[in-house]
């Protein structure tokens, strides 16, 4: 009887445990952060209508199979546009590109595109950012809720280190 019971209960132990591992981060050739090349990015568009320019990047993630990542932040931010030089080096951008789509989202000064993380669930003022959305294109759901602000200190991070962070939400 035992003997008999241990096949189903390790194909039900195969189904419950994830298909596929995510997978591992780039190295990334800059040590710290004051190596990144400079001048640091800009890369919230002021004036994008953020609705439209995220529901286009669902639409593309969904599409390609890939995860959305949303960052939520402002170009006046120095943790988010040391996240962006950080997204930007070609070994990690290489990376990004091939498991995610990435929208970057200007919330002004906590002031703007608040229906953007309102959607997810969202609905008190940001705690800081850059504030990361790791979202599942084909269910919209958030991924991280208790890890949105995990880069809001980005600049006192190691580029590895935020690296390895992205990577734990690629599909």
């Amino acid at each position: 009887m035992i003997k008999s019971l241990a096949y189903p209960l390790f194909a039900l132990a195969l189904l419950a445990s994830p298909a596929t591992a995510a997978p591992q981060a780039p190295h990334v050739s800059v040590a710290g952060v004051n190596d990144l090349p400079q001048p640091l990015p800009f890369p919230y568009d002021e004036q994008a209508d953020a609705q439209a320019v995220v529901a286009k990047a669902k639409a593309q993630a969904k599409r390609e199979h890939k995860r959305l990542l949303i960052d939520l932040g402002g170009n006046w931010c120095l943790d988010c546009r040391v996240l962006a030089g950080i997204m930007e080096l070609p070994e990690l951008h290489t990376f990004l590109n091939r498991h995610f789509v990435i929208v970057s989202v200007n919330i002004g000064r906590f002031d703007t595109n608040g229906a953007i993380a309102a959607h997810y669930g969202i609905t008190r003022r940001l705690d800081g950012v850059p504030a990361i959305l790791a979202v599942d294109p084909v269910h919209d759901r958030l991924l991280n809720r208790d890890k949105l602000f995990a880069l809001s200190d980005a600049r006192h991070m190691t580029p590895q280190g935020l690296s390895d962070w992205l990577a734990q939400w690629a599909a």
